[in-house]
């Protein structure tokens, strides 16, 4: 007798399969969860971030070692010039460029 035959039979019109009953029957149901752990969970979520953020503010205030305003005003200088000499350089070597490549197509 083939697979399917021995598998399937006919209930008052409808067709049923024996392997759908098997899995329906076997099949592990879903745990129910309480809502403690739920709200245990949630509550060690809160404690996590305010830890973290307790940590983020002691690194800033305590660990962090911040420059002085004249310190910043110099070094800010600094970015600045260096910002301004690689700005003319680029524009210097794009100029160049141009003109080269200019008589290069004009030829």
């Amino acid at each position: 007798m083939p697979f399917f035959e021995r598998h399937l039979f006919l209930t008052n019109g409808v067709l049923f399969t024996r392997v759908a009953q098997l899995v329906e029957h076997w099949s592990p149901k879903p745990a129910v969860v309480s809502s403690s752990l739920a709200s245990r969970a949630k509550e060690m979520d809160v404690n996590k971030i305010k830890t973290y953020l307790k940590d983020i503010y002691t690194e800033l205030v305590e660990k962090t070692s911040w420059p002085s305003f004249p310190e910043l005003r110099r070094e800010s200088m600094v970015v600045l010039v260096a910002t301004v000499l690689f700005s003319l350089v680029v524009y210097v070597m794009d100029v160049g460029l141009t003109r080269v490549m200019d008589l290069i197509y004009n030829l």
